[in-house]
């Protein structure tokens, strides 16, 4: 039977070299928090930075989505019998793979107000592990810098894990439903 890997925080390998996230959560309460990438041993290789800063999350925003995404790592970690973590002041390292999630919860959250963290965090919840990876992918493709906050995915991100703004109704142009069942909307009617 294989000895189970050594790890540190939230399941990032305690090897030296490993592609982890980094969570830096600054001692004063009004600072805000920052996501890095840290590409280990690839980094500084074929144009591969070092790091890279993903996001930073004002304070509010990281006391609404930090719980959350605690619990859901630590379910995940347990599972995988693997040692369990709480977040903590100064660097945090995730898996590369939870970090990635965390990503996607943080661009949703990055602009929300206190009424809209609550339902991204449970619709964030809701997806599938490999459907957060994959909106990471298109996330960091286009908008993955910490200045990218209202571009492509970021911001779709946002409006689909929040509801989005729910334009208001214009009864005035709502036509009744017996209206359209014996006509086509295409062609009118020789009056």
């Amino acid at each position: 039977m294989t000895e189970p890997l050594a790890t540190t925080d939230f399941g990032a390998p305690a090897t030296f070299g490993a592609h982890v996230f980094r969570v830096e959560i600054p001692a004063a309460r009004a600072a805000p928090v920052v996501i890095v990438e840290d590409y280990g041993y690839r980094g500084h290789e074929a144009g591969i930075p070092r790091d890279e800063a993903r996001v930073v999350l004002l304070r509010r925003s990281w006391s609404g989505i930090a719980d959350v995404a605690r619990r859901e790592f630590n379910d995940r970690l347990k599972t995988a019998r693997t040692a369990t973590s709480r977040w903590h002041t100064g660097t945090n390292l995730v898996d590369r793979l939870l970090g990635k999630e965390l990503c996607v919860l943080a661009w949703a959250a990055e602009t929300a107000n206190d009424e809209q963290l609550p339902v991204i965090c449970s619709r964030w919840a809701a997806l599938r592990p490999e459907e957060r990876w994959w909106l990471f992918a298109m996330a960091v493709a286009e908008a993955g810098l910490p200045d990218d906050t209202q571009r492509g995915w970021r911001r779709a991100l946002f409006h689909a894990l929040s509801d989005g703004e729910k334009p208001a109704l214009d009864r005035r142009r709502l036509r009744p439903v017996e209206d359209d069942l014996f006509r086509l909307p295409l062609f009118k009617e020789a009056e």
